[in-house]
């Protein structure tokens, strides 16, 4: 696609016309212009009735939260969540971090000495783990719903499941977020589900199980006038409508252990594959920082990210996108773009100092709000595991690795591994 020009035409699931901009210039413009929205009201084929129930990308377009507000809403929803992700407090989540990537690597180990032939799949023993744990942690979800949450999050972003199938997880995925927020009513702590449900509740707007049956794509409907007002957009910067407390929810749980699950796996893999990088990090010709943005560029753990719309025809490096198109921002491509990071773009680098920065984790204004978080949980996973066990190696070659059910999370399905000889 890159080949062919920075904007492409393409064809979501269902027959869907859409476009993707996969330059990283093009992008990089996209992303910021004035005349792009994230608000599914935007969407022309949405709102034409042309999109059927069970479309299994509904969800990101209309999840109500951050992902898909603009302007002053945006700007709200964002200052609510922001508060948990100041330099300051992702800081203080470091020691933690630290001890739970250690135990897990305690749990590695065991997982690997108890198979015959020692291989262990790294992405469910190690890569997992960690972020949906700490991300659970941050938003209060108890331990019994975390297993469910990551089910239901892969087939969210899984883009060849049935219309039922996608129903049935949106609507599961609410009512298990339901049960968090309900947990966190009769218990809360000082975790970020109970601070947004204080807020919510300052304007009376009630129980996160509030009455109402769910709609098709997980949304709730019926019960007149008093279900409609809670939904509203509250007048105070700090309060959440009923909808945004489960979407918002929804967005934190999805995006704060997929991206991070993926990132960590392609980074393992990367430096696997080349060994002679791995070695400059261990000789500090580069640091594991380094790994993690050039595995950013390289290999983004998010592919193509539902969507945003032209509120007017718009012109993007020379082609013309429609009013109401849904356009997907190509982040894998734009990370391999030569026009960007030359000739070379295609080798993975990490004494790379690129004038450019990639574009992996957003730019403007709805950059990832948990990027800083990111890129601390895979730099402390990348170091312990590789100081722990020098001599891990992949057992099977990158082309045999099934890859996601998914054209939005790019990764592989498992990573078969031997660990090796501990280090002393």
């Amino acid at each position: 696609m890159l080949a062919r020009g920075a904007v492409a035409e393409v064809v979501l699931p269902g027959d869907v016309p859409a476009m993707a901009v996969v330059g990283h210039g093009a992008l990089k413009e996209f992303m910021s212009h004035p005349d792009v929205a994230k608000g599914a009201e935007h969407f022309a084929a949405l709102q034409e009735g042309r999109i059927p129930v069970g479309w299994p990308l509904t969800t990101f377009a209309t999840v109500r939260g951050m992902v898909t507000a603009d302007g002053t809403e945006h700007r709200r929803l964002r200052s609510l969540v922001g508060k948990a992700f100041t330099t300051r407090r992702v800081e203080a989540l470091r020691p933690g971090v630290e001890r739970l990537t250690a135990e897990l690597l305690d749990g590695l180990a065991s997982a690997a000495a108890a198979a015959e032939d020692g291989v262990v799949d790294l992405r469910a023993h190690f890569a997992l783990p960690l972020p949906m744990n700490v991300i659970s942690e941050l938003l209060g979800v108890d331990e019994e719903f975390r297993g469910r949450l990551h089910t239901l999050s892969t087939r969210l972003v899984s883009t060849d499941i049935a219309p039922e199938q996608a129903v049935a997880a949106n609507q599961e995925m609410v009512a298990v977020l339901g049960a968090v927020a309900a947990s966190r009513r009769e218990r809360p702590g000082r975790d970020l589900t109970s601070a947004l449900i204080a807020s919510r509740d300052t304007d009376g707007s009630g129980g996160a199980d509030a009455e109402g049956d769910l709609d098709g794509n997980g949304n709730r409907d019926g019960d007149g006038d008093r279900d409609r007002d809670r939904d509203k957009p509250a007048s105070s910067g700090d309060r959440l409508g009923e909808h945004e407390l489960i979407g918002t929810m929804l967005v934190m749980i999805v995006a704060g252990h997929e991206t991070t699950l993926n990132l960590i796996t392609n980074a393992v893999r990367a430096l696997c594959a080349h060994p002679d990088q791995l070695e400059l990090i261990r000789t500090g010709g580069a640091d594991w920082a380094d790994a993690v943005e050039e595995t950013l560029r390289w290999d983004s753990p998010v592919s193509f990210f539902p969507f945003r719309y032209p509120t007017r025809e718009v012109t993007v490096d020379g082609t013309v996108i429609p009013r109401g198109t849904p356009v997907l921002a190509g982040f894998s491509a734009a990370g391999r773009d030569v026009a960007a990071y030359g000739p070379d773009a295609d080798r993975f680098d990490v004494t790379r100092r690129a004038t450019t920065r990639h574009l992996s984790l957003g730019h403007g204004a709805h950059y990832c709000l948990g990027a800083s978080l990111a890129r601390m949980e895979t730099t402390i996973a990348l170091r312990q595991l590789f100081t722990r066990f020098p001599d891990l190696r992949i057992t099977v070659p990158e082309t045999d690795l099934a890859r996601q059910h998914s054209f939005v999370g790019n990764s592989v399905r498992e990573l078969p591994v031997v660990l090796g000889r501990p280090a002393p």
